[in-house]
């Protein structure tokens, strides 16, 4: 039970749910998982969802487990504090669609996302879907060619995966075994890259940075391609016979070595584990009729380009993300010089008191700084 419930008298038990471990030596030495009793302590022999379906809790704290296909009809609320789009925003909202005797309403309460995305999201797949093309499942052998063709892996590789996955005896380690050429072929490519990129830093050559900062993009673009070819094989091979083993074999081991590229530096987004809330404010923008039945549906794109993406844009997302974010802040009855002292002061002092940040900007120019945060 919650402080607060505790001090308003409600009877409220609260549930978290996560898969795997996480690891906070800030908030405890071992590992945190649903059955640790930091945790869940009341949690004794049934799963998240069986003990949800009794009356001893009522919230249940969610990530990215049960945020779709949690088939739960007692939920009624939700509080949304990340970000939705497409398909996602519909099947999580969606959580809420279940009746129940008693249930007569729902609500969702979304500190995050702007009402029109949500809308456009359900009006994609409310009452018909249609496709605005037609995906052209030849994409499969053009993604194909391009991963074979950047030298990582060869066909004996591909095969001795796909032959221990299959093997109803191999153990974990025959796995491991099979994986860790590649694995490590890869790993090593990275990090002789990136010891590159910091040598060429350390003596001025903004050329050789470059180039390498490039070539560790390329690895990581080749991550995001197999990610790619397994989502739209995934999808395609539903509906078209490809009759090709070579294909399904790359699906099968793409899927266990993706994995294990966890590179040096490689990141989706800045980190922000270690930011503490100081500061908050909540704005009341009053209640908003969203229509499904209004105006014209929007068509589903078919599956095209993949392959042809670059990883850089997913972080100039983020921070158009971040920049709105910040200027938030600034909404409300604040005056040019509120503005003023929180970033003259506010942010430009948490900046500097990172040693390290002050050093890198004494010791280098703009375009080096530049280029070693980029990484």
């Amino acid at each position: 039970m919650s402080p607060i419930s505790k001090a308003q008298g409600y009877k409220i038990g609260i549930l978290v749910a996560f898969s795997g471990e996480v690891n906070d030596s800030q908030s405890g030495a071992d590992p945190f998982s649903e059955t640790s009793k930091t945790m869940n302590p009341n949690l004794k022999g049934p799963g998240i969802r069986e003990a949800f379906d009794t009356d001893d809790y009522q919230i249940l704290l969610v990530a990215n487990k049960f945020q779709t296909g949690f088939d739960q009809p007692l939920l009624c609320g939700m509080y949304v504090d990340k970000r939705l789009a497409g398909i996602t925003a519909v099947q999580t909202l969606s959580r809420l669609n279940r009746a129940y005797q008693g249930k007569d309403t729902t609500y969702v309460v979304d500190f995050i996302n702007d009402p029109e995305e949500i809308l456009s999201a359900f009006k994609t797949y409310y009452e018909t879907a249609e496709l605005s093309g037609v995906t052209d499942p030849h994409r499969v052998y053009d993604l194909r060619m391009k991963l074979d063709a950047a030298g990582f892996y060869d066909e004996f590789e591909v095969n001795r995966v796909v032959e221990v996955e299959f093997n109803p005896k191999a153990k974990q380690s025959d796995l491991a075994g099979a994986l860790e050429p590649v694995v490590s072929r890869i790993l090593h490519r990275y990090k002789a890259v990136q010891d590159r990129k910091k040598a060429a830093i350390a003596k001025e050559d903004d050329n050789a940075a470059e180039d390498a900062h490039n070539e560790m993009e390329a690895l990581n673009q080749f991550k995001h391609d197999m990610g790619a070819f397994q989502r739209m094989y995934a999808f395609l091979s539903q509906i078209f016979d490809y009759g090709n083993t070579a294909i399904e074999k790359r699906y099968i081991f793409y899927k266990r070595l993706i994995p294990l590229l966890e590179f040096g530096r490689e990141r989706e987004g800045l980190d922000l584990s270690k930011v503490v809330l100081t500061h908050h404010n909540l704005k009341a923008e009053g209640k908003r009729t969203l229509a499904l039945v209004d105006g014209e549906y929007p068509k589903l794109t078919p599956m095209e380009g993949a392959g042809s993406g670059q990883v850089q844009e997913k972080e100039k997302a983020y921070l158009a993300e971040i920049i709105a974010k910040v200027n938030d802040l600034f909404e409300g009855e604040l005056s040019d010089d509120d503005q003023l002292i929180y970033v003259n002061n506010v942010i430009k002092g948490k900046l500097l008191e990172s040693k390290t940040l002050v050093q890198q900007a004494a010791n280098n120019t703009k375009q080096q700084f530049a280029i070693y945060h980029m990484s």
